[in-house]
């Protein structure tokens, strides 16, 4: 029974075994046909005659609907099947009901309503293939145009996620780098502040050096001070002597 299978929105014909492993010196059956039926069966009546011009339409819009949506394919019970996208035109009840297997899929995987959500991704494109299948089975010409527009959004998107990507790689790269400045400036912040201890203790030594200095030089202006004062009184008494006796041998002659 056609349908939604594997839990995706886009629908399928039934799986068909086309090879299975047989024992040793048996031949396989032919792939993707039945078995032979019994020879009790009765025989099918002849097919009613087709057109050759639909079916050669048909032919070629199923060809370029398997190589829009690939078929599946995978092993199970020793054999290989196959499983193809249906070729059933879509009605408007096909449309209704992928609308609401789509609001329950996105309700049942808990799908993000914003932002950036990769269940939601895959759901949505799930659903836009099988438009491109309903479409493509009415008019091949939309859906090819529908497979341009999925692929450019496809690409658009695979270039944002490199983008993010490239972006939150740079990000950590800044992250780390900032980290590593920030312990080698902490570092210098470190060395800065203890270099400033050494040179505020240095100043404290020199301005105390400065001032023994300047008090040295005080007592030593003082003491020069009062030596010259005392050289001058010496020199005036000398001075005064010496006039003295000066008239005095004056007042004798």
């Amino acid at each position: 029974m056609e349908g939604y299978t594997f839990g995706s929105l886009l629908k399928y014909d039934d799986p068909v075994l086309v090879t299975r492993k047989t024992p040793q010196g048996q031949a396989p059956p032919i792939r993707g046909s039945p078995q032979p039926p019994p020879t009790s069966s009765p025989v099918p009546p002849p097919p009613k005659p087709k057109c050759p011009i639909a079916d050669a339409k048909k032919e070629k819009t199923e060809e370029i609907l398997h190589a829009i949506l690939p078929p599946r394919e995978w092993s199970d019970g020793g054999g290989l099947w196959v499983q193809r996208v249906s070729s059933t035109p879509g009605s408007r009840m096909d449309v209704v009901k992928l609308e609401e297997q789509l609001n329950l899929k996105l309700q049942q995987r808990q799908a993000r309503e914003t932002g950036i959500c990769d269940v939601r991704r895959e759901l949505y494109s799930q659903c836009f293939d099988e438009l491109i299948r309903q479409e493509t089975i009415n008019c091949t010409d939309r859906g090819l145009l529908l497979l341009r527009v999925r692929d450019e959004i496809s690409m658009c998107m695979a270039a944002y996620q490199t983008l993010d990507e490239s972006s939150v790689a740079f990000g950590i790269r800044k992250v780390l780098h900032a980290e590593q400045g920030k312990a080698e400036m902490e570092k210098q912040i470190q060395d800065l502040e203890e270099e400033k201890r050494a040179l505020e203790r240095q100043q404290k030594e020199m301005e105390a050096e400065c001032e023994a200095v300047n008090l040295r030089e005080m007592e030593r202006q003082v003491m020069e001070d009062k030596k010259h004062t005392e050289e001058i009184e010496f020199l005036k008494r000398t001075n005064q002597q010496l006039k003295f006796q000066l008239s005095g041998i004056s007042q004798k002659k």
